[in-house]
């Protein structure tokens, strides 16, 4: 594969086509579950869906499916009684439950020059909100990130040399670095729940796709992330499909070359961001080309998921952040275009979710769902101003 990415490898009618899907419908080979009683997420059959289906803005400027309702939960700037202060521009986010019957968001800050971090507000069972505080200071334009399955949230700095930084989202424990898992233009991250293997997004028009295996586990069982194995994928095309072949970068810290261009076989991902499990599939967009892509470990198999070329209209543009409904779909949100979050459904319907009006300058970050699937989270970055010291964080759920 040369450095000139994916589009010099497939054409994308012809990737699409060997793929197994048509040109006016990508239909997933995955079943499709119901949404749990009570989740917040798509409500009936695809053909139950009305075809416009959002209704008129709130007092928020959110445009909400009937039935839902929506209020603002922080806003950058507003002081909490604990003291902290909200962080400016709110990025990827992830929420963990507590003891309490309560949960946790915490929330990224994308600011440069050491101005970023982590915060975390902490709700009660009853949704009200409890506390805020930071647990995470000093770092820069910290960008998306998750939650791991041993209760830790993983930060991923978006500059050259980015780390992956490991949090604890009460904000007991200092933060630990992660150099490990690579030094680069970090944009997400996802541990596979099978595998404990992560999956790295880098966002970068040359960007990778990365894999990294822990050497060891850690007293409690679970990766220890503080030594282990970087891999680069590369896509062949051979007897079976697309796959993905695994290489090692020979330097994770890199010293002296950036990680992109230390494994010349590996394959350039056009702005990697946001990435997700699902089904078995571990899931991630590319904005450059406006795609979503979902990799089997098992097969090593990779599919293009959506691709706006195949779409008229194309409701999806602008593929930023994405994580996993309740009713087992993906949630993506727009980077521009008209400020959507879409559902895209496992029977291949592109469906609106909500749409943010007034917010012209900013964009939708911050998807996360509460552990019960009541509630859904989602960040205007730089508010109604564009600007950075304007964001908004909003709690979307249903009526009554």
């Amino acid at each position: 594969m040369t450095d000139k990415g994916i589009d010099n490898f497939v054409s994308r009618r012809r990737l699409l086509r060997l793929f197994g899907f048509g040109t006016l419908s990508l239909a997933l080979p995955f079943g499709l579950r119901a949404a749990g009683t009570g989740s917040l997420s798509m409500p009936g059959r695809d053909d139950e869906m009305p075809p416009d289906g959002l209704g008129a803005a709130d007092e928020h400027g959110l445009r909400l499916l009937p039935g839902y309702q929506s209020r603002i939960v922080a806003r950058s700037g507003q002081q909490f009684a604990s003291g902290y202060i909200w962080h400016a521009a709110p990025d990827g986010g992830a929420t963990l439950t507590t003891k309490d019957g309560g949960w946790i968001y915490v929330s990224n800050s994308e600011v440069d020059h050491h101005g970023g971090g982590v915060g975390s507000l902490r709700f009660a069972a009853d949704g009200s909100i409890i506390d805020a505080y930071r647990i995470l200071s000093g770092t820069s334009r910290n960008c998306a990130g998750s939650m791991t399955p041993w209760g830790r949230y993983l930060s991923c700095e978006e500059v050259n040399r980015g780390q992956v930084w490991e949090c604890d989202p009460f904000g007991k424990r200092a933060a630990q670095a992660r150099p490990a898992l690579g030094r680069f233009i970090h944009e997400s991250v996802i541990v596979d729940p099978h595998s404990r293997q992560l999956y790295l997004t880098e966002d970068h028009p040359e960007g990778r796709l990365y894999r990294f295996t822990a050497a060891q586990n850690d007293g409690s069982g679970h990766p220890d992330l503080r030594q282990g194995l970087l891999k680069v994928a590369q896509v062949v095309d051979d007897e079976k499909g697309h796959r993905l072949v695994w290489h090692p970068v020979p330097d994770p810290m890199a010293r002296r070359r950036p990680t992109r261009t230390q494994v010349k076989d590996s394959t350039p991902f056009n702005g990697g961001e946001g990435v997700c499990s699902l089904d078995g599939l571990i899931c991630f967009v590319t904005k450059g080309d406006n795609r979503v892509w979902g990799y089997d470990p098992v097969s090593h198999v990779i599919r293009v998921l959506y691709d706006d070329d195949f779409h008229s209209p194309a409701i999806l543009r602008g593929v930023d952040n994405l994580i996993t409904t309740p009713a087992g779909d993906l949630l993506v949100s727009e980077d521009g275009d008209d400020m959507q979050l879409i559902t895209l459904t496992l029977s291949g319907r592109v469906q609106p979710f909500l749409q943010l009006t007034g917010h012209q300058h900013s964009e939708l970050t911050g998807l996360a769902y509460s552990p019960d699937g009541r509630h859904l989270y989602v960040s205007s970055q730089r508010g109604r101003s564009g600007r950075k010291s304007d964001g908004v964080v909003f709690e979307v759920r249903r009526s009554g």
